[in-house]
């Protein structure tokens, strides 16, 4: 995939007045013409095969302050460099600038600007990755001083979750997530534009710029998503009632992209859920009914991954995707074992569990991959969350005793009964077939006895017909 398909170029096309040959598109690059008599700034033509090439050649730079160490600095760059990967850029080279302080112009200072702009230059690139927010003024900046096109880590997390939606929430999430980004942007394309005449007789002004006009068709664009997206949150919440009626205990798994979630979830219950090795391989949530060994039944969700400086206005626009996180009973915490950033990454699920008011919900810790870790990493990581699971979804090895913990999760909401249903209590008998986990049932002369996993909300109504043994 090329990076053509980044949200501002994505939005390009269903935006008539946003062309892809104006200076969003990554295809737009300036120049000083060494024949022009003039000296002035020309675009190149973005249909020209060598602008393209340079428009899918990056350079990746990392950032280092003053409280951060050389070590996270280069697995944040790492991790920018798998994210980018995934949209299918030409990487040439990276490089980590220390920042003692922000310069608010262009980020970095002016001598390692230069310095990034060398490189560049060297690997004939034409696009320079941030693993960090630049404003719009900023990259503003960079293509005035230094020629290049500069985005930043948001953008390219933007663009994966582009390609990646495939329900319409989720489209309808990134849209919104994307139009968001782009408004603020739009500051810069216009400013070459005199105000545009009015027409009619009616007309009391002298019209709107190109970029007013712009402005208010991704603002009515926003206004018309965020509407259909409540639609969607509305359907989603009558899905869930639905799914409240039968009340069996929900369990949401969660944890950082690329941990193993959508594996596990395949793993116990035979569903068939894309799991890939790479960052956001799904981002839609999966529910399916998994059916433990005792027989009593639960609900088990897949929900999409986080990620470290996961732009703010994601975890705005996926609230209705997390929500499933918000409203389950239990949370499944998925970390990656054999991940040297672990530690780093459950701090980051957390903090966004935190950040959508799931903080509270209780939590059982699964320590993926253990298959490829040795006994020293394991011991270590069993001392550092000593009530976690060790599994390998790929071995199996440690699932019997996860399963026996979320067995004792959902029997902690419920209660094993034995009841004598009489012959004339056939609609009891029903709700407790939708209701409940039935374990036995056998007809008798007097009634139906049935031995059952009874949730609270059923267990009053019920002990009318319990059978004290």
């Amino acid at each position: 995939m090329a990076i053509t398909s980044l949200p501002w170029t994505a939005l390009c096309s269903r935006l008539p007045r946003l062309r892809r040959q104006n200076p969003l598109s990554p295809f737009y690059f300036r120049h000083v013409s060494d024949e022009s008599e003039d000296k002035k700034e020309k675009p190149l033509d973005p249909f020209d095969p060598e602008v393209i090439a340079r428009s899918n050649r990056a350079i990746l730079v990392g950032l280092q302050r003053p409280d951060d160490t050389a070590e996270e600095a280069q697995m944040l760059l790492d991790e920018l460099h798998e994210l980018v990967g995934n949209v299918g850029v030409e990487i040439r080279g990276s490089i980590i600038a220390k920042l003692r302080e922000e310069n608010p112009r262009t980020l970095v200072g002016s001598g390692k600007l230069e310095e990034i702009a060398q490189l560049a230059r060297d690997k004939e690139c034409g696009l320079i990755i941030f693993d960090d927010e630049l404003t719009p003024a900023q990259q503003r900046n960079w293509e005035k001083d230094a020629k290049l096109r500069a985005i930043d880590r948001q953008e390219i997390i933007l663009d994966i979750f582009i390609t990646r939606a495939k329900t319409r929430e989720a489209v309808l999430q990134v849209e919104l997530a994307a139009l968001q980004q782009m408004l603020p942007r739009l500051k810069r394309l216009w400013s070459h534009l005199d105000r545009q005449r009015g027409g009619g007789t009616m007309q009391r002004d002298a019209g709107e710029t190109q970029l007013e006009m712009d402005q208010r068709k991704i603002r009515d664009k926003i206004a018309k998503v965020r509407r259909d997206l409540a639609e969607v949150v509305a359907q989603r919440a009558t899905q869930r009632k639905q799914r409240k009626r039968v009340p069996l205990p929900t369990f949401s798994i969660v944890g950082y992209t690329n941990a193993g979630k959508s594996s596990l979830l395949n793993k116990l219950t035979g569903s068939e859920v894309l799991a890939a090795n790479k960052l956001f391989a799904t981002l839609d949530p999966t529910t399916r009914r998994l059916a433990l060994p005792s027989g009593r039944a639960l609900l088990l969700t897949d929900t999409v991954g986080f990620v470290r400086r996961l732009p703010h206005r994601l975890v705005e626009a996926f609230k209705a995707t997390l929500e499933e996180a918000v409203q389950a009973d239990f949370l499944v915490h998925v970390i990656d074992l054999g991940s040297p950033e672990r530690d780093k990454h459950a701090e980051t699920t957390l903090q966004v569990l935190t950040e959508i008011g799931a903080g509270d919900r209780p939590v059982i810790t699964v320590l993926n991959k253990a298959d490829l870790c040795d006994e020293v990493e394991r011991a270590q990581a069993l001392a550092a969350y000593p009530d976690a699971k060790l599994i390998s979804t790929r071995t199996g090895e440690g699932l019997p005793a996860l399963l026996q913990r979320l067995e004792e999760c959902a029997a902690s909401r419920d209660e094993h009964m034995t009841l004598l249903i009489p012959h004339d209590q056939y609609a009891m008998l029903s709700k407790l077939h939708a209701g409940a986990t039935i374990i036995h049932s056998k007809a008798l002369p007097e009634g139906t006895r049935v031995e059952a996993f009874i949730p609270t909300r059923m267990q009053e109504a019920c002990r009318v017909w319990a059978v004290r043994e």
